[in-house]
């Protein structure tokens, strides 16, 4: 009876997970030989599965910390990248677990990613991770990085309607006239639908007036009677206090914009200019 029992165990498939939208077992396939190190941990703590996944990038996928740090502290490559072009790291960004990412920060250098379709600051902006896309620029991340298909990290978040990331990306310096070939930002924004997001596009600068690939310009694509429609229609030119608050941030360059706090100017000026 117990043998019948053992063959009984050892011939059903394992449970059902889900990995980045994808339904798959335990294993990452159908067998036994498949299991990885996350679920037995005599086995190397690289062991990859078939799709070249490490424990470590299951552990900060589900943002668990503890499990990270023990792999880490174990030895476990950092760099590692699945056959899909995920890093540790982007996966910490898509768990949105901040503490995650700043451990996989502490031990990598490796943030602009050359695999184009698995960026970790995209990633962050896409989901609204704020506090991760944070600490990604902070540490170095490229702002303004523009990738096929993808475009920015702006360009991201705009079409994703990441209100919280938009305004943290433009806030930093992220360049408005940036996105995804000829498709600007607020083109995104229109399709994207959010209201918000085009009001603050066009507080930064952003041109109305630019077409895409297809000559289109923002308001040729937005629905009709729509509310972002309405406020494309509504918002006038830019005033000429706007046009010289955006003359003096680009001046300075995203590098140097932080300075502004400590120029020899009257404080509600100071605030203007970093939309305090």
């Amino acid at each position: 009876m117990a043998v019948q029992t053992e063959q009984t165990l050892f011939s059903q498939p394992w449970p059902p997970l889900i990995y980045r939208g994808m339904s798959c077992n335990a294993l990452m396939a159908d067998t036994w030989a498949d299991r990885t190190p996350l679920h037995e941990a005599r086995f190397h703590v690289d062991t990859l599965t078939m799709d070249r996944v490490s424990p470590l990038h299951e552990a900060c996928l589900g943002g668990h910390y503890a499990c990270a740090k023990f792999l880490l502290d174990k030895g476990a490559n950092v760099n590692l990248i699945s056959t899909d072009g995920a890093t540790p790291l982007f996966n910490a960004c898509s768990s949105g677990n901040v503490a995650c990412v700043r451990l996989i920060l502490q031990c990598t250098t490796f943030i602009h990613h050359a695999y184009q379709l698995a960026s970790p600051a995209h990633e962050a902006a896409k989901l609204d991770h704020k506090e991760c896309l944070e600490l990604l620029l902070s540490c170095g991340a490229h702002i303004d990085l523009e990738l096929p298909v993808l475009g920015t990290p702006l360009y991201s978040a705009c079409l994703n309607r990441a209100t919280a990331c938009v305004r943290t990306l433009l806030l930093l310096g992220a360049d408005v006239r940036l996105g995804c070939g000829q498709d600007s930002p607020l083109h995104a924004a229109v399709r994207g639908g959010e209201t918000d997001i085009v009001d603050l596009l066009l507080d930064y600068g952003a041109d109305g007036s630019w077409r895409n690939a297809d000559g289109k310009t923002s308001l040729d694509i937005a629905e009709l009677n729509s509310s972002v429609r309405k406020t494309l229609l509504t918002k006038g030119p830019c005033s000429l206090s706007q046009l010289c608050r955006l003359s003096v941030r680009r001046s300075l360059g995203r590098s140097r914009l932080h300075a502004a706090s400590s120029l020899f100017l009257p404080h509600s000026i100071k605030a203007f200019l970093l939309y305090h």
